[in-house]
């Protein structure tokens, strides 16, 4: 699969900015409001911004090294 520069920005901007600051933002809110599930909640989170950081990294890895060879 082909990924764009601009769909790579803006995962690398989701998954460096949004996701991290969601979990925070909800698990902070879970610890004050009393919002149920702040820890499994902020942990899929999480997860999902670790898998799609490992996709992220093996995409540019694979975009290099394709670049080196031309």
């Amino acid at each position: 699969m082909i990924m764009s520069n601009k769909v790579y920005d803006v995962l690398k901007f989701v998954a460096q900015i949004v996701l991290p600051a969601l979990a925070t933002f909800y698990l902070t809110l879970a610890g004050i409001w009393g919002l149920p599930f702040g820890e499994q909640v902020s942990g899929t989170i999480m997860a999902v911004d670790t898998f799609l950081g490992a996709v992220l990294m093996i995409s540019s890895n694979k975009y290099n090294k394709e670049n080196e060879e031309e």
